[in-house]
């Protein structure tokens, strides 16, 4: 499977540079950028240990309701505040956040190049006048984050469409790396929640596009058009890494059976049916569309109806990763008992 995945990260790099030299059609670019993206994450996303943080059903409830202050709350600085003032701060908010998502990214490739002390020597740091405050490093992760800074220096100075998908693409992929649903429980209710959510933004207010139009960070990814009116066509990061988390579940779920790729090919296609619909029906009415509303039930859907199919319903609904977590941390101390005895 390392030579799919290795050709996935080709392909997306190759796509991404791509409108530089050749016109791409921006539907197609749409589509097979988000489900690469999707599936470097995913692969990325399994490890010999897993993920220390989950989601809880309670926080899973209360994601939309957040994600609709914060969207509000934008939407008024926006409009009470000079729009150049609130991009030049939120600039250098993804200035910091962009050189952390693109070291990390990028530190997997070059960490094999690196001398094994750089890899496992944690570095201490506290903050100044905040000794409480500590933060851990590696120093491999200060040579990674060397292109970072730079990368987003150039970011910050021209604001180019590539620059900006570079640095979503590295958001997006570490979204769906490094956040676990927990189960497939959390994942419905979370995917739900937003599924009402995106609707009522899109279709019942203006709050959503106008956000997204003036918001000028690399919160969407950027396809050119042959539109001069419309220059650009749009995808939000949320469409990405929201239903993304939860097909790497799907795999995640594969893997601890030994059956890679069984239940993440469904879910898989159900995100690439989902994403090809909501660009249909875009382009038949000519007017933003609610992602989630389509994305949401195709995954759960195709997921579901695979999952009847081989009748591994309670199997998928009883998986948990934060006891898989718990249990995992519990056969590291049996482990070092055991060397200490």
């Amino acid at each position: 499977m390392k030579n799919v995945e290795r050709f996935a990260n080709v392909a997306l790099a190759g796509l991404t540079l791509a409108p530089l030299v050749v016109k791409v059609d921006p539907n197609l670019n749409v589509v097979l950028t988000a489900c690469l993206t999707v599936f470097v994450g995913c692969y990325r996303s399994v490890k010999p240990t897993p993920p220390t943080e989950t989601m809880s059903n309670e926080h899973a409830m209360r994601f939309p309701f957040v994600g609709s202050a914060m969207l509000l709350s934008l939407f008024l600085l926006f409009k009470f505040l000079s729009k150049d003032l609130v991009n030049a701060v939120l600039t250098c908010y993804f200035f910091v956040l962009g050189i952390i998502a693109l070291s990390a990214t990028l530190l997997p490739a070059i960490a094999r190049y690196l001398p094994e002390s750089w890899n496992k020597g944690l570095i201490v740091w506290h903050l100044p006048y905040f000794r409480s405050v500590e933060i851990e490093f590696t120093r491999s992760q200060i040579f990674a984050a060397i292109p970072g800074f730079f990368f987003c220096a150039w970011y910050a100075s021209k604001k180019h469409w590539l620059a900006n998908n570079i640095l979503g693409l590295a958001f997006c992929i570490q979204g769906i790396e490094m956040l676990s649903l927990g189960s497939f429980k959390t994942g419905a209710i979370l995917l739900a929640g937003l599924f009402v959510y995106d609707i009522f933004w899109v279709f019942f207010t203006p709050v959503m596009v106008s956000v997204a139009k003036s918001f000028d960070a690399p919160i969407k990814l950027l396809f050119p058009t042959a539109d001069i009116v419309r220059p650009f066509s749009m995808l939000g990061l949320g469409d990405i890494v929201i239903p993304g988390i939860f097909v790497a579940l799907a795999l995640r779920f594969d893997v601890s059976r030994g059956k890679e790729g069984q239940y993440f090919k469904s879910a898989f296609l159900g995100y690439t049916m989902g994403l090809v619909l909501t660009i249909v029906v875009m382009n038949w009415f000519q007017a933003a569309q609610p992602a989630l509303l389509y994305i949401v039930p195709a995954v759960i859907g195709f997921l579901a109806i695979h999952c009847i199919w081989n009748d591994d319903v309670k199997p998928l609904l009883a998986f948990d990763e934060s006891k898989t977590t718990t249990k995992s941390e519990a056969d590291n101390d049996d482990r070092l008992n055991k060397k200490v005895e």
